[in-house]
């Protein structure tokens, strides 16, 4: 049995999601040491109050919403393994990739937490894109459709039936105009991420994961650009360098788990999506969700 943990992203955030870990162990210090390294309080932003500090209050600002789930995901996996439940492989859906490399030793704790700070950051301030839901399409229409408009791009790749589009607003209204599909949803972001829009926000991300330590890592790791499991911790680095500018390739990571053997899925952090996505594609896959003390037997 082969059994893969995953961690979600951004939008799988919500007011009190912090809540059922405060009685783990670790839990409040870890919030502390996050919440130092921001300037605010993020335990509160988590609970819907003032962060009483520098920045935004607000948990869906990305300068929020990926520090908290990355210390609630680093949180939840670590007890995990501390109580020898360790998974086979992990993968991560966009800023989750950061925990997936995290959970499985390619660096610790601090450095975790200061390329979550620095990434939500450039995200943040890279405006001027847009992305739209797309649901129930024709996959050759679409590609022929991106493939022949400037300025748009298939950022989230996650099943055969949904994918997200990212680019130059025009561009992106464009395609879902004449997509025939049975849903495209604008989404409320501040920027075309996964998208060449993000290229300046890379490169300054890129050099700050150039000054950071990477480590071979303990089990494999299924990156974003490139789902191909590899425990290199010098490749780690090089694919997420390229992860702002490129696609999330989750319906071809939930192939390649196939073909690895996973039988089992955990998801660890709040929210279903990516264990919804896998019931969906995966043949006979078995999903968890762990969010929470009670979760883990706490």
């Amino acid at each position: 049995m082969a059994i893969a943990s995953v961690f979600p992203g951004q939008g799988s955030q919500k007011v009190g999601m912090a809540d059922p870990l405060l009685s783990m162990s670790g839990a409040n210090e870890r919030f502390s040491q996050a919440s130092e390294l921001l300037g605010r309080d993020l335990l509160a932003i988590c609970q819907g109050e003032s962060g009483r500090g520098e920045g935004p209050d607000d948990l869906n600002d990305t300068r929020n919403t990926q520090p908290a789930l990355f210390v609630i995901e680093s949180l939840l996996v670590d007890n995990l393994i501390q109580q020898g439940r360790d998974a086979s492989l992990v993968a991560g859906h966009s800023l989750g990739e950061l925990v997936a490399l995290y959970a499985a030793g390619a660096f610790n704790l601090e450095t975790g937490l200061q390329l979550m700070k620095v990434r939500s950051e450039l995200m943040a301030a890279a405006g001027g894109g847009a992305m739209t839901a797309v649901i129930g399409f024709d996959r050759s229409q679409l590609e022929e459709l991106v493939q022949a408009t400037d300025g748009v791009s298939i950022a989230n790749d996650n099943s055969d039936a949904q994918v997200v589009i990212s680019g130059r607003p025009d561009a992106v209204a464009a395609v879902s105009d004449q997509l025939t599909c049975k849903r495209a949803i604008p989404l409320a972001v501040s920027g075309a991420f996964h998208s060449p829009f993000m290229a300046e926000a890379a490169h300054q991300f890129s050099a700050t994961l150039d000054a950071m330590a990477f480590h071979d890592t303990r089990i494999p790791v299924l990156s974003n650009c490139d789902p191909s499991a590899s425990s290199s911790g010098v490749d780690l680095k090089e694919r997420l360098k390229q992860q702002m500018t490129t696609g999330v390739r989750w319906r071809e990571t939930m192939v390649a788990m196939t073909e690895q053997g996973v039988d089992s899925l955990v998801e660890i952090g709040p929210g279903n999506v990516l264990s919804g996505l896998a019931k969906r594609s995966m043949a006979g896959i078995t999903t968890a969700q762990i969010s929470s003390s009670g979760d883990l037997g706490q």
